[in-house]
């Protein structure tokens, strides 16, 4: 019998399995849908510290998954999915993202707490945001020196001369300069956090957690290329899963352990839960699923941090020389100041090149987000087929509190590029969106690339004729000054082009018993369900002020000691209660 059954090998699952395994006297498996890599085998786009490579890889991410984005002031209609990308290898977000390695503010976990999930705050989340990392330029009482994540920031020598100069724009547009993103919380100009290794490469959780030493545990079993096809339950009690090959869907193996986590991501959580009987009863009805335990949270509160962006051509002087380097190098935190939103709403980031190609290498661009939303999307099965992807729907921009601080931030963008202090390390400034032309002409192929390849020789031999060229191509005839001139038109860019910034969340709650739409406790404990927990960004009860793959490590981390707390008042009781000898 398997102690511990994990489901999804992604940022939480890895830290899991590597802390629940360092007790030699449970047995621990870890099942994952992608592939198995580790610190010898880690593909060139994932190793990379320079990422836009690793999501554009149908090889590492679920390539069939597409998601509803926007849904401005409620309105759906004519809305077509697109792809979003999350990662389908072992170490999952942390094998495909962007590396960024924030917290969000110390407001984030108390409001967790206030909202019903026991356990959390800032004090108890602290430590474990202390003991993940190892952050080579802080030492003080907000940061750890021991963990397996190493964190570090670019140095002023390696920083591009557009970022340099956007940072040095914005301090005389009023914005301060700060010394630490992940201390105290603050608005201002941030050098950022980024999770690299001494290399200067990529770490994910298969790197940073499952090390060549906690793999050889004769206790901890890696099953990759294994797809979760559904929980099994006995009465009120899961008692493990049925796993297939995630080639050969005929071939499938069943599981029993006393425990079963699931941490299969804000999207596929969800949909595992429901698949297997677990959710809003109408919904499984209508599939001709058997509700075994209705829950009528899983799947509602999806959350995501709505995006905008504005680019700009970058002269040769101003673009990043080293094209192995990350492309985040700072950030601005600010407030909307809209009535009721916290301190730190909002986010930029300063981005030195805004692709991997040829045309990437000469824009650059402030990619601007919401950075406490409120607008709530759902996830939803299309069929009882375990291979088809759910229905995903963000629904951003859904409450008009969103729309309106997108807006506003979009034009804080655009000023600050259009600022004479930005004269020499910018030319045409223009608005962009990750749309699904962007998205399929950034991808590989030998066509895209010679039309990329033409396309930016045009752009530096255009002259005159550059910002034409902008707007006939890129822009499709949309002008940065009808934009900040035209409110109704600045409303129809940003409702259209909004995207997410891959931070899906949400979906199976942590709350308090009595709310009806809480699915967990504090730790994961599906309510009314034994031998059940989740650990995965799904539990968020609020989306937190920060990229999301740091806050879901730490609480993995948490949700592994309050595992094996449980375990031992467990023991601690049956000795208690056995007759003495």
């Amino acid at each position: 019998m398997i102690d511990y059954l994990i489901l999804g090998g992604g940022s939480a699952g890895c830290v899991l399995a590597a802390r629940l395994s360092e007790n030699p006297g449970v047995q621990v498996v870890l099942v994952e849908a992608g592939r198995n890599i580790a610190a010898g085998n880690l593909p060139d786009n994932i190793r990379s510290r320079y990422p836009g490579r690793a999501y554009i890889d149908e090889g590492n991410i679920w390539a069939d998954l597409k998601a509803y984005i926007g849904a401005p002031k409620g309105e759906t209609a004519g809305r077509s999915p697109r792809r979003y990308e999350q990662g389908r290898v072992l170490g999952g977000g942390s094998a495909v993202n962007a590396m960024v390695a924030n917290r969000g503010a110390p407001g984030d976990y108390d409001e967790w707490g206030a909202e019903g999930a026991k356990g959390w705050s800032w004090e108890t989340a602290l430590p474990y945001f202390r003991k993940l990392e190892h952050d080579f330029d802080f030492n003080d009482d907000y940061h750890g020196q021991d963990g397996p994540i190493p964190i570090r920031r670019i140095t002023p020598a390696k920083m591009s001369p557009f970022v340099k100069s956007v940072i040095d724009t914005m301090a005389a547009r009023g914005h301060q300069r700060r010394p630490d993103q992940n201390g105290e919380w603050k608005d201002g100009i941030y050098v950022g956090a980024i999770a690299v290794s001494d290399k200067g490469e990529r770490v994910p959780t298969s790197v940073a957690y499952l090390s060549p030493e906690v793999r050889k545990r004769p206790n901890l079993r890696i099953l990759t290329d294994r797809f979760a096809d559904k929980l099994l339950l006995d009465g009120k009690r899961v008692t493990g899963a049925v796993i297939s090959d995630a080639r050969d869907r005929s071939k499938t193996e069943i599981f029993l352990a006393n425990e079963t986590i699931v941490s299969c991501g804000a999207i596929h959580t969800p949909a595992l839960l429901m698949r297997s009987g677990i959710g809003p009863g109408e919904q499984l009805t209508k599939l001709g699923i058997a509700v075994a335990v209705e829950k009528a949270g899983i799947g509602s509160n999806l959350m995501e941090h709505p995006s905008t962006a504005v680019s700009t051509y970058l002269p040769p002087q101003s673009r990043l020389r080293d094209l192995d380097e990350h492309h985040d190098h700072a950030i601005l935190r600010f407030s909307s100041g809209l009535k009721g939103t916290p301190e730190g709403d909002m986010h930029a980031a300063i981005i030195a090149r805004s692709g991997w190609h040829s045309v990437g290498q000469r824009v650059g661009t402030l990619f601007i987000w919401v950075n406490k939303a409120y607008s709530r999307g759902h996830v939803q099965l299309k069929s009882t087929d375990a291979r088809e992807e759910p229905l995903v729907d963000f629904r951003m921009l859904s409450d008009e509190r969103d729309l309106e601080r997108l807006k506003s931030a979009f034009r804080l963008g655009a000023e600050t590029l259009l600022d004479s202090h930005m004269d020499g390390h910018r030319g045409t400034v223009f608005p962009t969106s990750y749309s699904p032309r962007v998205a399929k002409l950034a991808g590989p192929g030998m066509a895209n690339q010679i039309q990329r390849g033409l396309f930016g020789a045009m752009l530096d031999h255009s002259y005159a004729l550059r910002p034409w060229l902008i707007h006939s191509v890129v822009t499709l005839g949309i002008k940065m000054k009808d934009l900040l001139a035209d409110d109704k038109a600045l409303t129809a860019f940003v409702s259209g082009a909004v995207g997410g910034v891959w931070h899906a969340s949400g979906t199976c709650k942590m709350g308090a018993e009595g709310d009806p739409l809480a699915v967990t406790s504090g730790s994961g404990e599906v309510y009314g369900i034994a031998g059940l927990r989740i650990c995965d960004a799904s539990l968020m009860p609020t989306i937190p002020r920060a990229n999301t793959n740091t806050p879901v490590i730490m609480m993995a981390e948490k949700i592994a000691d309050d595992i094996k707390a449980a375990r031992q008042a467990a023991v601690t009781q049956a000795r208690a209660s056995s007759p003495s000898v």
